[in-house]
């Protein structure tokens, strides 16, 4: 079966901060080549979703509604609802997450 993938705003926003950051502490090259990167990765949900896992931070909370999948360093966060797939966040894993995704998920 193949899943519609939807980004929400939150995760466009996402997925513009980080193409934006790269463009200019690195380069427009590597910010081009890494929007791509993440744009397949989104997309590649349409197949296999149930892939992913719960992530860490929310299984400690025993909020067990969301899954990941990782661009390294990026963990892609999603939730599937019948044939289609929501995606609520694209965040960097170097950071602190646990309060961040508590914020935006659970709103």
């Amino acid at each position: 079966m193949k899943y519609k993938v939807f980004l929400i705003s939150d995760a466009e926003e996402d997925i513009f901060g980080i193409y934006n950051y790269v463009a200019k502490y690195d380069s427009p090259e590597k910010a081009d080549a890494l929007f791509e990167a993440l744009q397949s990765t989104c997309l590649s949900l349409n197949s296999l979703p149930e892939r992913g896992h719960v992530p860490r931070e929310l299984d400690r909370i025993s909020v067990l509604g969301y899954l990941e999948i990782h661009f390294k360093p990026y963990r892609i966060i999603y939730q599937v609802r019948g044939n289609e797939v929501y995606i609520h966040c694209i965040l960097d894993d170097r950071r602190e997450l646990q309060e961040l995704l508590q914020q935006r998920l659970l709103r």
